[in-house]
């Protein structure tokens, strides 16, 4: 059903809210714009923090909005931090985790909902569409409201189904781990059997949270509380698509009651529809290079090799100085995104002998927008640490990937990249130069490389058909709309 422009009172008014890092900003403000094009009245909510880095990063009037697109913002009662840097993670948890969130985001939907009277521009609320992670206090939220909630995971379906199995963890007695030695003395090696949808999958395949020997560990107590939240959820969204995960969703489907619907990848959703109205709505906490595609433009098809460990990934000086080494000796193409946070503790410091090596080979930017440079055709491969949204777009553009997973979801995704979807290789976490070497040039010039760039154009081709205006994911979104965001509309 679509709401025309006019009949501002009968619009269905969808409150969405992220979890405050850039990743889950950039899916949940594609899935809002999604909703926005089918006559909802979109408001988008930041936390203060996140909402000056925009103004910050993308002009004083980025995020004034459209007459129905706005943004608001609530406190994330931590500290004041440096503007550049993301926020310390366990500490954004623990904040979400206590409910600092919800006084503030409950008198800001007051606010909304008394302004809404017949001479105002903004219909009452009639449906939430939150990140999962955010769950903690907007279900409550929407159960005051009384008014349905949809859960937005915004990563893969793999990576839930991994954090599903958590309390199966404890139970058989792999979680938390007894001592540090359980780390590397081949535990994490051990094969676990009963998840449905997950052939040999191993621990370290897993979501990483559970890598600890505190029982009291934040991350570890967040993503197993997580689960007993679902089944509040009046759905569960999750950011992919049928023919990529089919398996894992029909699994996630058999253990959960809320209804799941796949539906991604969202920019080609978006992709079908005009977005003219919306250049002005960016998506990056940091302020983009573009000059990297006027270089890119000077390169041959399918040479240059992207290098981009995503927006919270914290690597050491030894481990930047491996992976720049690697790049040089390999002689290929590279263009490689370091954050101003990308080391631990200081300044990213690339060595002498690298930057001599790499002038007519390679470019470094502090951020670029992403999807652009992945759907350039001189773009060859992508080093990731295997992010959701990377990923997807990747796949999304035919580009296979090289592999380094740093934390979270990102080891599970690495196993389906590399051995159900084979369209990656894996870069040991203990990273060193000469492999960098070896496998930059199999991906860019061997024999395996190819392989996978064939694969990755079937999974391209995949993608276009199931966000196409009869696809699996379209119509999952038309699914989702009328049967679920539009329940108050339809009583």
């Amino acid at each position: 059903m679509d709401y025309s422009r006019s009949e501002t009172h009968q619009k269905p008014h969808a409150i969405c809210i992220p979890l405050p890092l850039q990743s889950h900003i950039k899916a949940m403000l594609k899935l809002a714009k999604l909703l926005y094009h089918r006559g909802f009245y979109i408001t988008f909510i930041n936390t203060e923090f996140n909402h000056k880095r925009f103004l910050k990063s993308l002009g004083p009037k980025s995020l004034d909005g459209l007459p129905d697109f706005v943004f608001e913002t609530i406190p994330d009662g931590l500290p004041p931090s440096d503007e550049d840097v993301t926020q310390d993670i366990p500490s954004l948890l623990e904040s979400i985790r206590n409910n600092l969130m919800l006084p503030p985001f409950l008198d800001l939907l007051t606010r909304i909902n008394q302004t809404s009277t017949a001479t105002s521009s903004n219909p009452p609320v009639t449906c939430m569409v939150t990140d999962n992670i955010m769950g903690v206090f907007t279900v409550l939220a929407g159960e005051q409201l009384g008014i349905p909630v949809a859960m937005f995971i915004s990563f893969s379906a793999c990576g839930f189904l991994g954090l599903t199995q958590y309390p199966a963890l404890i139970e058989r007695g792999f979680a938390p781990l007894k001592d540090e030695s359980y780390l590397t003395n081949g535990f994490l090696e051990t094969i676990i059997d009963w998840i449905p949808g997950m052939k040999d999958i191993r621990l370290r395949d897993l979501p990483t949270f559970f890598r600890t020997t505190d029982p009291q560990d934040i991350m570890f107590n967040f993503a197993l509380e997580a689960n007993k939240r679902y089944c509040k959820a009046s759905a569960i969204v999750i950011h992919t698509f049928d023919a990529l995960e089919r398996d894992v969703l029909d699994a996630l489907s058999s253990i959960m009651p809320p209804k799941f619907y796949a539906i991604g990848p969202l920019q080609l959703l978006l992709n079908q529809m005009p977005e003219e109205s919306f250049k002005q709505i960016g998506y990056s906490l940091w302020k983009e290079d573009s000059k990297c595609l006027q270089w890119l433009d000077t390169k041959p098809p399918n040479s240059v090799v992207y290098v981009n460990f995503g927006s919270i990934t914290i690597i050491s000086q030894q481990q930047l100085v491996e992976f720049a080494m690697g790049l040089a000796n390999s002689k290929k193409l590279f263009l490689w995104i370091i954050r101003p946070d990308l080391v631990v503790g200081k300044s990213a410091v690339l060595p002498p002998e690298f930057e001599d090596q790499v002038k007519e080979t390679g470019l470094i930017a502090s951020w670029c927008p992403q999807e652009q440079v992945l759907d350039h055709p001189s773009i060859g491969g992508f080093l990731t640490h295997c992010g959701w949204n990377s990923i997807l777009e990747s796949l999304s553009a035919g580009v296979p990937m090289l592999c380094w997973p740093f934390f979270g979801d990102q080891q599970t995704n690495c196993r389906f990249i590399c051995n159900e979807w084979s369209v990656g290789m894996e870069i040991d976490n203990d990273v060193k130069r000469d492999e960098v070497e070896k496998l930059v040039r199999e991906l860019v010039e061997g024999e395996k490389g190819k392989e996978l760039k064939t694969k990755a154009m079937e999974w391209k081709k995949l993608a276009h058909e199931a966000t196409s205006p009869h696809g699996s994911s379209t119509k999952s979104f038309d699914l989702l709309v009328n049967q679920v965001l539009l329940e108050k509309q339809h009583v």
